[in-house]
Formats: C-alpha cells, structure tokens, sequence
C-alpha cells in the first residue's frame, strides 16, 4: 500500500498555507511554500546526528540506542 498520496496531500496543503499564511512578499511566498518541507527533514538529520555523537561520547546511551533501533527495525519489517 502506498501512501505516496498522502504525502503528496500534505506538501500541498502546505504550499497552499505558506502561500495565504505568509506575510511575504510573493517571490519569497512562492519559495517558502515550495522549501517549507527542509524544516523537518532538518530537524530529523540533526536528531540523528546528535544521538550517533551521544553513542559515541556517552557508551551508556549504546544499549538504549540500539534497543530502540532493533524494535523499529522489527516493527517497520
């Protein structure tokens, strides 16, 4: 089952927020309707970047860490 049609529903619907939301200009409306999904993807490549420096400066955070990772593992397989 795909749910490319949600994902696609909701990086519309953002544009269409970003567009009447913004208090920009238009050109500057256009681009931040069009980039507004870097936000999250930022934020998740930053969490992912925190928690393998955590692993490696704290090796009490290696268990838990890969606890987590296995259930999402068997969970998303």
């Amino acid at each position: 089952m795909s749910y490319a049609w949600l994902l696609a529903a909701v990086y519309v619907a953002g544009i269409v927020w970003c567009i009447l939301v913004s208090d920009a200009r238009p050109a500057e409306r256009v681009m931040l309707a069009l980039l507004w999904p870097l936000g999250p993807l930022a934020l998740v490549v930053t969490v992912i970047i925190l928690l393998a420096a955590s692993v490696i400066a704290y090796p009490l955070v290696v268990v838990p860490v890969l606890t987590a990772v296995a259930i999402l593992w068997w969970a998303l397989w």
